[in-house]
């Protein structure tokens, strides 16, 4: 939780100490296009390949398998969409970083795996599942007929 506190905190620190320190460089207007350009583009990109992204899992769902790394990489896209939105060099660098599909399967290959091992209530000690036995009563007035 502090972690993400931290990223929140620092976050448009970073963004707007980077916006000064180029748009002293480059000037102002430059800057201003730079990333109005970086947003343009990258939102094409999405598009095109959040479409591209569709369309495999559609073929993987008609062959009978779970697209989950295709899941994963729409999820991914959608992140990056939403790191385009931002004004600022940081997210957009980012955001076109996963927009490269090679570092975004990565990325989905990496999270997928990571959650296939934790399993749907995350790693138990020693890596066993824990199965709990018991038996139970119902007290609702349906099930009491006497």
């Amino acid at each position: 939780m502090a972690v993400w506190f931290l990223v929140f905190l620092l976050t448009p620190i970073v963004e707007m100490y980077l916006l000064i320190r180029v748009g002293g460089y480059l000037g102002a207007w430059p800057t201003v296009a730079l990333v109005v350009l970086a947003a343009v583009a990258g939102v094409a990109l999405v598009r095109t390949q959040g479409l591209a992204t569709l369309t495999r899992g559609m073929r993987r769902l008609e062959g009978g398998q779970l697209p989950a790394q295709e899941m994963v990489e729409g999820l991914l896209l959608a992140v990056a969409g939403v790191l385009l939105l931002i004004p600022g060099l940081l997210s957009d660098a980012l955001a076109l970083l996963l927009l490269v599909p090679p570092v975004r399967r990565w990325l989905a290959r990496r999270m997928l795996a990571r959650a296939t091992a934790a399993g749907p209530r995350g790693p138990t000690p020693g890596g066993r599942s824990e199965v709990i036995e018991g038996e139970f009563e119902s007290w609702l007035e349906d099930d009491r007929r006497e």
